[in-house]
């Protein structure tokens, strides 16, 4: 949970490196949370705005801290759109987010599993 609360107190930071355990607990939580929000939008009958509102509340941070694990690797945050290429576009990032991190610094910044 400290992952999630981690990656919501760096809501729009696009700097800096993420490390795969911050990104991957993030999506758990985000995973969990959405599943959460559809029941209770099932519950009570609203329609999805629930879910819809969670949805539009998280997409800047999740946006924010996929940039940030993909500096992790050296890569630009610009990757993420690779996602849109028919077919191997998602693998291919699938395959990037859960890449191990550069040693040291790059870039974007030093080690964050180092500090």
């Amino acid at each position: 949970m400290n992952w999630y609360l981690k990656v919501l107190k760096q809501y729009a930071d696009f700097n800096g490196r993420a490390r795969r355990q911050e990104y991957w607990m993030f999506v758990l939580f985000n995973i969990i949370f959405s599943i959460a929000a559809g029941a209770l939008d099932a519950a009570l009958g609203t329609w999805g705005a629930i879910g819809g509102l969670y949805g539009l509340a998280m997409f800047i941070p999740g946006l924010a801290v996929g940039v940030r694990r993909l500096h992790d690797i050296g890569k630009s945050g610009w990757m993420l759109l690779i996602a849109f290429i028919p077919a191997i576009g998602l693998i291919w990032l699938l395959v990037l987010l859960a890449t191990e991190s550069t040693s040291g610094s790059n870039p974007y910044g030093p080690n964050p599993k180092n500090q």
